[in-house]
């Protein structure tokens, strides 16, 4: 019992340090990210852009409506893009669709830094992301029941769409924006903190291996090593940037190479928190199914993509 206790508190001494620097750095950046997309609310910019692309919504089978949420979910995250659907008239049709899409391609600013720094440049990250979702968008439209006629949807007029048009009280808005930031840099501080404990514990104890052959199959399906796969775990379950700690502290390790990292990013970067996504995104009418095999489907070409890519190289995976 007293070699267990010792165990803990060699591991918690040790994982401390590099969890709060991680903690620090996401932290700081959430809050800066934050505040710019708070002010291109603030000032319309994210409606003016949302009515710049709203012609293009067509091609998903969707209003022209629809492209303030997707904006909505791509520089800020899944919830600022489910509270736009949840004010829409959609259909189930339609929310499935658009759920994917956001699904893809969310936050990409954060998640593109937390991304960057565990070696994958940002500009590839969200290359690959914003295929992910024009790619999904198209192909869900012609492949579900239900597609609309062509002209049937009529896209937000962009000249009514001033570039700045100031969307309310500046005082009101900053705090409730200050309220909200407040209590996701609590939740993210206390999250990155006991993953990466959980982390080391998994692997002081030997469950890591245990995990990591359990899921070969799956993993060797996705063209991923077995080595990425408590990382395809904290991806699956709690997402980019809650599990940037335990992402960081693998690389450090040096247990991952840069070209499957790349491999593992270009897979959760288009599919991931695969558990609180999909219950939300559900739980306004998508379809979550077609959500998660969608994506997988998608992400399974990319990847073996990729490492068709690295092999025309001569690069071994």
């Amino acid at each position: 019992m007293h070699t267990l206790t010792r165990k803990i508190r060699r591991i918690v001494a040790e994982a401390t340090p590099r969890a709060l620097a991680t903690i620090g750095w996401i932290v700081r950046l959430t809050i800066l990210v934050s505040f710019i997309v708070f002010l291109m609310q603030y000032s319309g910019l994210l409606h003016w852009i949302s009515a710049r692309i709203s012609p293009l919504f067509s091609i998903f089978g969707l209003r022209g409506d629809a492209a303030m949420a997707f904006v909505s979910g791509y520089f800020i995250n899944t919830y600022a893009a489910l509270a736009v659907i949840s004010t829409l008239d959609l259909t189930v049709r339609e929310i499935t669709i658009l759920s994917t899409m956001v699904t893809a391609a969310h936050a990409i600013p954060i998640e593109g830094a937390v991304l960057r720094k565990t070696g994958t440049p940002t500009l590839y990250t969200t290359a690959v992301r914003t295929f992910a979702a024009v790619v999904l968008g198209i192909g869900l439209n012609l492949v579900l029941p239900g597609r609309p006629q062509p002209g049937v949807f009529a896209a937000t007029a962009a000249a009514e769409v001033p570039l700045f048009a100031v969307q309310g009280a500046f005082g009101p808005l900053f705090l409730d924006w200050l309220a909200g930031t407040a209590r996701l840099a609590l939740m993210m501080c206390g999250l990155i903190y006991l993953l990466n404990i959980l982390q080391r514990i998994l692997y002081e104890f030997g469950i890591m291996a245990r995990i990591s052959r359990l899921l070969r199959p799956l993993l060797r399906t996705f063209g991923l090593p077995e080595k990425c796969s408590f990382l395809w775990i904290v991806a699956n379950i709690i997402g980019l940037s809650y599990g940037s700690a335990a992402i960081l502290d693998e690389m450090s390790r040096g247990n991952i190479s840069r070209r499957e990292i790349n491999l593992l990013n270009t897979h959760i970067g288009v599919s991931h928190s695969n558990f609180e996504d999909l219950v939300l995104f559900a739980s306004v009418g998508g379809t979550w199914y077609v959500i998660l095999l969608a994506r997988w489907a998608l992400v399974l070409l990319l990847v073996w993509s990729l490492r068709g890519y690295y092999r025309l190289r001569g690069a071994a995976v």
